[in-house]
């Protein structure tokens, strides 16, 4: 049960960061929850420690966690603009 939480928490959080990072008329729903995931993994590994709390991977659902996990996905974002275009929208 906890993983079609996060798949559901991920997609929402995946597509709310790609609206702010104007990037939501590239992806899917599939890329969003990608990305909603993997950006709560890097928000867990590198923003948890420096600013606390955790991530949506984590437990329990809190408001800490998911703005840890939502910084974490538009972080994603922003290292893949940088990558695809070399610069950041």
């Amino acid at each position: 049960m906890d993983w079609i939480l996060i798949i559901i928490v991920g997609g929402v959080l995946g597509w709310l960061a790609s609206i702010v990072m104007r990037t939501d008329a590239q992806q899917g729903i599939l890329l969003n929850v990608i990305v909603g995931i993997l950006g709560a993994l890097l928000g867990r590994f590198l923003l948890a420690p420096l600013i606390g709390g955790g991530s949506i991977t984590d437990g329990p659902l809190s408001l800490g966690n998911i703005l840890v996990s939502l910084l974490g996905a538009i972080i994603l974002l922003a290292i893949v603009n940088l990558v695809r275009r070399g610069r950041v929208r």
